[in-house]
């Protein structure tokens, strides 16, 4: 007996579905009063039929990954191939083939219409089935079951940065544009959420006295934070920052103007990405790069290029959470003397007397305190 195919109910968007009602309607009716009794019981609305939100897929499964459960089109594999998203520009994938050929790739539309809190369907880093259309173009059928998310709010959904990667390298520059320690804690969360090894790397360290820094490398450090500081003018720290990339899944990110397209011009001759200087009225940094992509490296693995940012809102962490992303918080969270204590106002806090007795870096408490209050960096 053959095996019966499994069903399952999934939700659409609200555009899904094209406009049922006939337009000429009370025209037709006007013109020809007999008309009415022909009226198809189509006609009306309910929650059924063409007007629903739902449907049903056949062989789809429901999969846990790191952005929740997600529903997994069944696709024919003995048409389709595998592969990897390398860059997405606006309604095109380019997907790397596992000969290593490329192929642009438009996303089916059960995709495209499924009800998601995802800004974007696919993303760079994305694992991929594909229907090969052409010589060098096909259609995404599926996106795989995802790992080590980089994500942000945007607009009230999850903009997917990168995804399938190993470690972030949290890039700031020591000047021009200045540090931003809160942007870097922002980073910090969203790695230990995503359960990605974070790195931070202060670039630019020629502009300051290196000795400024160090106030601030220690707190990171005693954390058990990786810190590099490095210098593509000088050189300084670029071997062990290609020792850290080698054989591993990176994603590169920080504010505009921090360079990080200059530091992987320099971790690997020939790539030739483009920069620009830092805004001399603004101190802000310009937009170079506008799309997250992924370039192998000579020596193994990958490294993403992520666009600069300059404001960064944290994606499914509400204020409770925060403190327990908060390495040096954690010991004295279960010693307050209130259950839901939010270390802000409350007396006696077990953290509040942590930070006065210096055992929490001031700086980093003022940092929970706005990222707890919800705002934007």
């Amino acid at each position: 007996m053959a095996k019966k195919k499994s069903k399952l109910r999934a939700n659409f968007r609200k555009n899904r579905n094209v406009r049922t009602r006939k337009n000429d309607l009370t025209r037709t009716f006007n013109t020809d009063s007999e008309a009415i009794d022909d009226v198809e019981s189509g006609q009306s609305v309910s929650g059924k039929g063409e007007l629903t939100r739902k449907r049903t897929l056949a062989g789809a499964e429901l999969v846990e990954d790191a952005t929740g459960t997600i529903i997994l089109p069944a696709v024919d594999k003995s048409i389709c191939r595998q592969g990897k998203v390398l860059r997405v520009q606006g309604l095109v994938s380019i997907v790397q083939q596992d000969d290593g050929t490329l192929r642009q790739c438009a996303t089916r539309r059960l995709l495209k219409t499924l009800s998601t809190e995802q800004r974007h369907i696919v993303a760079a880093g994305d694992f991929v089935w594909f229907r090969p259309e052409g010589e060098n173009e096909g259609i995404i059928e599926r996106v795989e079951p995802r790992r080590g998310i980089l994500s942000r709010t945007s607009r009230g959904r999850q903009h997917l940065l990168v995804t399938n990667v190993d470690q972030v390298l949290i890039v700031a520059s020591a000047a021009e544009p200045r540090l931003k320690p809160n942007l870097i804690d922002r980073y910090l969360i969203t790695a230990e959420k995503a359960g990605i090894e974070p790195i931070l790397c202060i670039n630019k360290v020629d502009l300051v006295d290196p000795a400024h820094l160090q106030p601030l490398v220690g707190v990171y450090s005693q954390l058990g934070y990786r810190v590099l500081l490095l210098s593509v003018l000088n050189g300084w720290g670029i071997d062990a920052l290609r020792n850290t990339l080698r054989g591993r899944e990176t994603a590169v990110t920080g504010q505009s103007g921090v360079g990080k397209s200059s530091l992987l011009n320099a971790i690997e001759p020939g790539l030739e990405l483009r920069v620009q200087s830092v805004s001399g009225e603004t101190q802000k940094g310009r937009h170079t790069t506008t799309t997250s992509e992924l370039i192998p490296l000579s020596d193994g693995g990958f490294v993403v290029d992520t666009p600069g940012i300059r404001q960064f809102q944290l994606w499914d962490v509400i204020s409770e959470e925060v403190a327990g992303y908060f390495r040096e918080l954690r010991p004295y969270v279960s010693h307050c003397r209130y259950p839901d204590c939010t270390h802000t106002h409350e007396e006696p806090c077990a953290v509040k007397d942590a930070v006065a007795d210096g055992y929490i870096d001031v700086r980093r408490y003022e940092s929970y305190l706005q990222i707890h209050a919800g705002d934007e960096a």
